[in-house]
């Protein structure tokens, strides 16, 4: 009976410190909420200040300490706004230098494009004229290239018994011939 009384208070003292924390806890819990609505409250009534409202309640000093800290901010508000528009004048430079300096590097390939192409019509024209010198050069009968025999021969077997023109003669061994034989022609 002894064991049983004992382990009934030992349970029952237990049970009343549990409880016991348990109301400190909510006397806590209940001080904290208390603290934290006050807080809430202030800083509503600072936000309401901040926007020009009830501001009737305030004395001097408060409107001038309210004042100041409104100055500090904007200042504050007016630096980072001047930091974010350096820094996107700075970024904006270098993107416009890398597009002026792409826009060089192409340049120069347009540049070096036109000298090729002026450089190929110009050696059109040089072969055009040679081909035309050429073709107004006589030919005599006894004068034969056989470049390009088949075609000759074709030309010959086609009911053309070397009865045509020595220029058209010429002119068909003209086509025939590449630009550097045309040049040894000329000599």
């Amino acid at each position: 009976m002894e064991r049983i009384l004992e382990r009934y208070e030992r349970y029952s003292y237990a049970e009343r410190q549990l409880v016991a924390g348990d109301l400190e806890q909510n006397g806590s819990w209940t001080l904290e909420h208390a603290k934290l609505k006050a807080r809430m409250e202030v800083l509503i009534k600072n936000q309401k200040h901040f926007m020009g409202e009830d501001l009737d309640t305030l004395s001097l000093r408060e409107l001038q300490n309210l004042e100041q800290q409104l100055d500090s901010a904007l200042k504050h508000i007016r630096s980072r706004k001047n930091q974010l528009m350096h820094e996107s004048i700075s970024e904006l430079q270098k993107k416009d230098k890398a597009l002026q300096e792409q826009n060089n590097v192409l340049a120069k390939k347009v540049k070096e494009k036109e000298k090729e192409v002026l450089a190929q019509q110009t050696q059109w024209e040089e072969q055009n004229h040679t081909l035309d010198l050429v073709s107004d050069l006589p030919v005599q009968p006894s004068q034969s290239f056989n470049i390009g025999g088949s075609y000759n021969q074709a030309i010959r077997g086609s009911g053309r018994d070397d009865e045509g023109t020595p220029s058209d003669q010429h002119r068909a061994n003209a086509v025939l011939l590449p630009p550097w034989m045309l040049r040894h022609l000329e000599q």
